[in-house]
């Protein structure tokens, strides 16, 4: 086609590449600027242009998925459309970038490019004409004897003129576009019609690159046909169905050629009735209650009155959408057969029988009362022990869905009861999120971490979790984003946690709290050979074929590399030697037989350290070491090995080491992390009276360290306690310093009590303390013995750390029935109820000064 007459676009385009569509000529379009090529030509062409002529630009369809976009120039397609700026648009949110309203011209072909940066500038070539449009008869004419083009023309006409009569004509913008077909030249039609008809991207493309006029119409002709096809096949569903939405034209942002332009999707509103009545019929199917099922039908109502293009549409839709997979009636059968629930507890956990016969209990009842709501369990105890496991445990155990909820760091309550519809991004909380997950209404939850919850502005968490963990109440839970009632009285809810000191009392009376210990030194080598060896060799590819760690090698591990209530650092103590012994495999190494002995083979002395070490470059004697630990025998980890792995001791027993001085006691310590020893140190010299406390101390403590040196100057006639000079009051012309070590730690809480008027009599009266005796209890300003808590988990610090003989408040006597019969036999428990009793027993042959020195405090020994 020529472009020798009318008007001419510039010869030099600036192109403006594009994603979002395709422009064809005589339709307007929005597009969004955002790439740095694109923004560069609207600030440097657009913005700082004063002609006509500097408002027209190239739009070129960029086919290049714009998510592999770069920073190089694509292969630009040769066809694209001359384009009029008319409406220039920034904004800054949420990122800078402009939104051009283009009207396009004609078409033209890249000739050349002329440069590539700041922004493309190509010499282009113009292919349609802009005036001096060919009339219908010319046309014909200029068709050839057979008039093919005009016949195009005239049935493309007709069919156009079809496809506006079958549209509702009283719409002000259908009466328009009526008129539109009569004023417009036929040449232009193809071009207006593609872009206001249902084609994609792909199809409107072949029409902008059909530059002669006879192949525009007969790629644009199948496309109007295929519209009119599915108006009527519209129509007549809507004859069928005369109460769906009667919309058929949906009028896109934009325009034609004058300023408007149109979409005819009646494909969308035929989909989008057949989704509503799908979705009716699955409100209906989804077993609600009634109050439930109300609210959804009237949001149903609402829903079919409402556009698609409105925002609320996609709101509603999506509520709607979670109500109907909310399993209102949906619920798994639980496996009630008590033998087979206690044999897979045992098989998933060693020890902690507490839990495992709470399960059972339920089990029982359960099988007496099928309508038992679900209990409200908490457990507490020190990292590591497997609160998290026995959860997921008991979910098995009783055929019930799992779900986790980590509730540490929380500080919003609408993490748990959900945002109100009202706000942008609304959500429901964890709980209904985890039903809708699960697909059930009686799983297992379990609330991970319910010590360390938050607080904030947003609101106090632990606050909503009242009505979730009320038995009384959660049978009517109320979601904000829900808004309606949902019964979580089935849900067996588990929470797990620390320490109940920062509970909420309000909360931890919800709940039914169940102690959760450490571990002995036995169970855990137990553990270690039924569950964590065989795991990480799992992990690691290996094979007991290829590897053994002796129960011997284990217990080396637990107390000279790890000292925990858990197993967690053991597990990764595991975990390195399975690494060190995949290494060997790997390179095809064996190691000998003092760094790994095979089974049965050791060499006598190798465990003291008196056999040759093989390593590469020196083998003993000659002999290789495929001779000395051959390909088929296991590699068993032994001390010696067990040293090159996990490097030098990290813990060793320094109690009777720390203790060869008047003056250092040890006491007991409660932690979140299970029971600890503590040494406590005291140092006197000369000065004026003053007592000094160092280490970390909360009030508590400083408070028990004044009571102590109060009972023991108003005592020291008693037990002959004396000053530096001589005098009958300690204090007098003496300063006392009392520190705790591990300054870095916090420490607070009256159970040192005892140890400080223990370290304090060791130093006045120059005696040293047993160093296998390690104590507990609060005191009185009278010298009584007060009892405490943590009792349990002090008493396994204890054994860890190799005491014999622990003192306890004679009210914590029944505390002793918790601590494992092994743990027992190996101790000597001392329960003293007054301070006298306490110093008897804290030194050999008993604290000089006493009214009756042969009179020994009770000892419990080797219950």
């Amino acid at each position: 086609m020529s472009s020798n007459s009318g008007i001419q676009i510039p010869s030099r385009l600036p192109l403006l590449l594009t994603h979002e569509g395709v422009l064809l000529p005589g339709s307007t379009m929005r597009i969004s600027v955002e790439t740095a090529r694109n923004m560069h030509l609207v600030k440097n062409r657009l913005l700082k242009g004063t002609s006509l002529k500097s408002t027209i630009i190239g739009v070129i369809p960029n086919t290049r998925d714009p998510e592999h976009d770069t920073e190089d120039l694509p292969t630009l397609h040769s066809i694209g459309t001359a384009g009029l700026a008319v409406q220039v648009v920034g904004s800054n949110w949420p990122k800078p970038h402009y939104t051009l309203l283009i009207t396009g011209l004609c078409r033209f072909r890249v000739a050349q490019l002329l440069k590539e940066g700041p922004f493309p500038v190509a010499e282009v070539e113009q292919l349609d004409k802009l005036e001096q449009y060919t009339s219908p008869e010319e046309m014909s004419e200029a068709a050839g004897p057979e008039g093919e083009l005009g016949e195009l023309s005239q049935r493309f006409y007709q069919a156009a003129v079809q496809l506006v009569g079958m549209l509702d004509m009283s719409v002000p913008v259908v009466a328009k576009l009526r008129r539109l077909l009569d004023s417009l030249p036929r040449e232009t039609l193809p071009d207006v019609l593609a872009s206001m008809i249902h084609t994609s991207n792909k199809e409107k493309l072949q029409v902008l690159d059909a530059v002669s006029l006879e192949e525009r119409f007969k790629k644009t002709l199948p496309l109007l046909t295929r519209q009119i096809e599915g108006l009527k096949l519209l129509q007549k569903t809507r004859k069928l169905r005369p109460d769906d939405n009667k919309r058929v034209l949906a009028v896109r942002k934009g325009g034609v050629l004058p300023g408007h332009q149109f979409s005819l999707d009646e494909e969308g509103d035929d989909e989008d009735g057949d989704d509503t009545a799908v979705l009716e019929r699955k409100v209906k199917g989804a077993n609600m209650p009634e109050p439930a099922l109300r609210v959804c039908l009237k949001e149903l109502k609402r829903l079919k009155k409402m556009p698609q293009s409105m925002p609320e549409y996609a709101l509603t839709r999506n509520y709607l959408d979670l109500m109907v997979e909310l399993p209102w009636s949906k619920s798994t059968t639980d496996c009630l057969d008590i033998h087979a629930a206690r044999v897979l507890l045992d098989s998933d956990h060693y020890a902690m029988e507490k839990l495992k016969r709470r399960v059972l209990e339920y089990l029982a009842v359960r099988q007496l009362k099928s309508t038992l709501k679900g209990p409200i369990l908490c457990f507490v105890g020190p990292p590591g022990v497997g609160k998290t496991s026995v959860g997921r445990s008991i979910a098995r155990t009783l055929g019930r869905e799992f779900h986790r909820i980590a509730l540490g760091g929380v500080c919003d309550q609408s993490d748990i009861r959900g945002h109100r519809r009202t706000y942008v991004g609304s959500m429901p909380g964890r709980i209904i999120n985890g039903l809708k997950t699960v697909g059930v209404n009686n799983p297992v939850f379990l609330l991970d971490e319910v010590d360390k919850l938050g607080k904030s502005l947003q609101g106090d968490p632990a606050s909503a979790l009242l009505e979730v963990l009320d038995p009384e109440q959660n049978h009517s839970f109320t979601d904000h984003y829900l808004n309606v009632a949902f019964d979580l009285s089935q849900v067996l809810f588990i929470a797990t946690a620390n320490s109940t000191a920062t509970i909420p009392p309000a909360l931890l009376d919800r709940m039914e709290v169940l102690q959760v210990q450490g571990y002995t030194q036995e169970e855990k080598v137990e553990i270690a050979h039924r569950h964590l060896i065989p795991h990480q060799l799992e992990q690691h590819g290996l094979t007991p074929q290829q590897l053994q760690i002796p129960q011997d090698t284990t217990q080396d591990i637990i107390s000279k590399y790890t000292r925990e209530a858990g197993v967690r650092s053991l597990e990764r103590k595991i975990g390195a030697i399975c690494r060190a012994v995949a290494v060997k495999v790997a390179e095809g190494h064996n190691v000998t037989k003092s760094e790994a002995a095979p089974a049965e083979s050791a060499p006598q002395g190798a465990e003291h350290g008196e056999g040759k070490r093989g390593r590469r470059g020196e083998e003993p004697d000659g002999v290789s070491a495929d001779m000395a630990a051959p390909p088929d025998m296991p590699i068993v980890i032994d001390h010696i090995a067990l040293k090159d792995i996990l490097g030098p001791h990290v813990f060793e027993m320094e109690v009777s080491e720390r203790l060869t001085l008047p003056g250092v006691a040890v006491g007991l310590a409660w932690t979140p992390l299970g029971g600890e020893i503590m040494f406590v140190e005291a140092s006197r010299m000369e000065g004026e009276g003053q007592l000094t406390l160092t280490g970390q101390l909360g009030d508590v403590m400083k408070e028990s360290a004044h009571l102590a040196m109060s009972w023991l100057r108003s005592n020291a006639k008693t037990y002959q306690l004396t000053n530096m000079v001589g005098g009958s009051d300690p204090l007098e012309g003496t300063d006392i310093h009392l520190h705790f070590p591990a300054g870095a730690v916090t420490k607070d809480g009256p159970s040192a009590g005892v140890t400080m008027v223990t370290v304090l009599a060791s130093l006045f009266s120059g005696r040293l303390v047993r160093s296998d005796v390690a104590m507990t209890g609060e005191i009185t300003l009278r010298g009584l013995v007060l009892p405490v808590g943590g009792i349990k988990d002090k008493v396994l610090a204890a054994h860890r750390a190799g005491v014999k003989r622990v003192i306890i408040p004679k009210r914590n006597e029944k505390d002793l029935e918790e601590i494992p019969a092994n743990v027992r036999v190996e101790l000597d428990f001392v329960t003293a109820s007054n301070l006298d009793e306490v110093l008897n027993a804290a030194f050999d042959g008993g604290f000089p000064g006493m009214s009756n020195p042969l009179t020994l405090p009770h000892i419990v020994s080797k219950l």
